[in-house]
Parts: C-alpha cells; sequence; structure tokens
C-alpha cells in the first residue's frame, strides 16, 4: 500500500480508516530481529476498490457485445475474445496432463487474486472457483460464465461445461469436461 510521503500520524489515520473500511487486512509477520512486524494488504473488497475503473470499462464493453442482435456474430465475438485471453495466457500453463494445467491456470488465477480449485479425485479432474472473476457482469447476465467455460477450454484444450453455479444457489462455480477423456493418463 503506498502510503505516500505523510508523516507517521497521518499513516496511522490513513491505516486504521482503511481497516475501518474493511479495503485492507493487518497481519503479523515475524522479523529476522525484534518484534513480529505488520503487514498491510488490499482485502477482496478493497481489490475490488482498485480496480473499479477497469469494472466499469469490462460492464460498458459487456453491454456493447450483448447489444449485437445477430446470435452468431455475438457466439462468435465471445469466443474471440475467450482465444485472446487464452493466448495472453498461454506461456503461463504448462502441463502434461489434464490435471496439470489446470493446477497450473489455478496458480495462474491465484496471482490475479482469483482462488480456483482442481479437484482429481474423479475420474476426470474439475475446477471449481469460489468467486466470480466478474460479479457485476454475472449478476446482470450468466452469459459471462458461458465466456468463461470459453476460456477455460481455450486454456486446457479440452470443451469444459458448467455444471454448477453460485447463480443458482450453489456454493462453488464448477467446470468440468464435456468429454470423456481415452486415455487414463489424462486426469492423472
Amino acid at each position: 500500500i503506498f502510503l505516500g510521503n505523510w508523516s507517521r500520524c497521518i499513516r496511522r489515520q490513513r491505516l486504521v480508516r482503511l481497516l475501518d473500511q474493511q479495503l485492507i487486512e493487518r497481519n503479523t509477520v515475524p522479523s529476522p530481529r525484534g518484534r513480529p512486524r505488520p503487514v498491510y494488504r488490499p482485502t477482496t473488497q478493497g481489490l475490488r476498490r482498485i480496480g473499479e475503473t477497469f469494472a466499469d470499462l469490462s460492464i460498458a464493453l459487456w453491454q456493447v457485445i450483448r447489444s449485437i442482435e445477430d446470435l452468431e456474430v455475438r457466439r462468435g465475438l465471445m469466443a474471440r475474445i475467450s482465444h485472446r485471453l487464452a493466448t495472453m495466457y498461454a506461456d503461463k500453463v504448462n502441463g502434461d496432463t489434464l490435471t496439470q494445467r489446470m493446477q497450473s491456470v489455478k496458480e495462474l488465477f491465484d496471482e490475479r487474486h482469483l482462488q480456483l480449485q482442481v479437484d482429481d479425485s474423479g475420474q476426470l479432474p474439475i475446477i471449481s472457483g469460489e468467486a466470480c472473476p466478474c460479479p457485476d457482469l454475472a449478476e446482470q447476465d450468466r452469459e459471462v460464465c458461458s465466456m468463461e467455460g470459453l476460456l477455460f477450454s481455450e486454456i486446457l484444450g479440452v470443451p469444459m461445461e458448467l455444471t454448477s453455479c453460485r447463480l443458482d444457489g450453489d456454493c462453488v462455480c464448477t467446470y468440468e469436461p464435456r468429454v470423456a477423456i481415452a486415455s487414463g493418463s489424462q486426469s492423472q
């Protein structure tokens, strides 16, 4: 958190205000010598505040996409956007198996403060998220979830399907491979 060249008193007042507003959280970490020191990090609410300008932009862009009346053109545009995002992430996603690639996607999203879980206890691995990357958009339009599924399909190289959704009252949004994978090693 950047607090500028302010006096100690001003910095403390600003930190207290941000803590009261629940925009930051305080954690204590051990110090090599002496007392533990406080570390301040933005909360989920704080991260949303930081990105409000981008949230406004994404809402405006989504509204423009949704205003396209031709369904095929709109779907094609959403597929191209998903493909572009997947291309941007491609060099960050590694792994020979689907589980490894999902784990790599999880790590990529962790860096962006979007928590995903990979469950490989079943026949095929699944990927779930407790928080939506675009909560404001998803509440207005479920097609955002479809676009996220397209993105996962592009990144993972396997068609993915949304099988549970927070908008339906489920605890998490879960994406599963749409087709059975012939080789059992794919899910290992």
